[in-house]
């Protein structure tokens, strides 16, 4: 069972980096023959960057937009970004000073990734412009969230698993030599679902983040009145082309 589990850990792992690249290999080579940034927008392009930088890290149009949803959205994701921080431990060797300092604060940002995803499923259903365009696969990664979230809880929390051996089988991958996962059937749910999650990341809408970065409603500085963009017809035109 331990080398199955890691050949899908490796597997999914080399899935979620080969549909990213794929991605972005996508986003750059779409054409973007207009200037379309939504107004306001910055007049440089120093200033579009730290716009994208702000949406990505503090959401600021949906904080002017929608607050409840705001607070919901920053509980998920920065709880799910300590969550993640607090895993390092179990796939480093000698964790460093700062990732045993911050191991108290993963355990709680684990309760506010479960309760902004709480929000978020629920907003699904009780908000009727939203329930009008949610689709089976919204809700079934916001489930798949959560069961994650609560198999982690529980392994901490209530049925306390075998750390030393979870964080043994893990670096172990890396040694091409997977050793015994621990007997916890709520760990192997937990990991499998893990597993799952890296699989699907490149194939739905929780590749949003990278994807900000490519919008050019959001990374191009208001340059209409400096830069002209003529179409492929206009510049044939003036060129004196048929």
């Amino acid at each position: 069972m331990s080398a199955i589990a890691a050949i899908l850990l490796v597997l999914a792992t080399a899935m979620l980096a080969a549909g990213l690249a794929y991605r972005v290999a996508l986003w750059l080579a779409a054409p973007v023959p207009l200037s379309i940034p939504t107004m306001p927008a910055p007049l440089t392009r120093g200033g579009a960057a730290m716009r994208v930088g702000r949406e990505m890290l503090l959401f600021h149009s949906l904080f002017r937009a929608d607050k409840p949803l705001w607070v919901a959205s920053m509980a998920f994701h920065l709880g799910l970004a300590l969550v993640l921080l607090r895993h390092l431990r179990y796939v480093v060797a000698v964790p460093p000073a700062w990732l045993v300092a911050i191991q108290p604060v993963g355990r709680l940002a684990g309760w506010m990734m479960m309760a902004g995803l709480l929000f978020l499923l629920a907003r699904r259903f009780l908000v009727p412009r939203v329930r009008m365009v949610t689709r089976t696969g919204d809700v079934a990664v916001l489930v798949l969230l959560l069961a994650i979230g609560t198999s982690g809880l529980v392994t901490t929390y209530l049925l306390h698993t075998d750390i030393l051996a979870v964080k043994a089988f893990l670096t172990s991958i890396w040694r091409a030599a997977p050793e015994g996962l621990p007997p916890d059937p709520t760990f192997l749910l937990h990991l499998l679902l893990a597993i799952l999650l890296l699989a699907i990341v490149p194939f739905s809408k929780l590749l949003h983040a990278p994807g900000l970065v490519f919008s050019p409603t959001r990374n191009q500085p208001d340059g209409s009145r400096r830069y002209r963009r003529p179409a492929r017809w206009a510049r044939t035109l003036a060129g004196g082309g048929q």
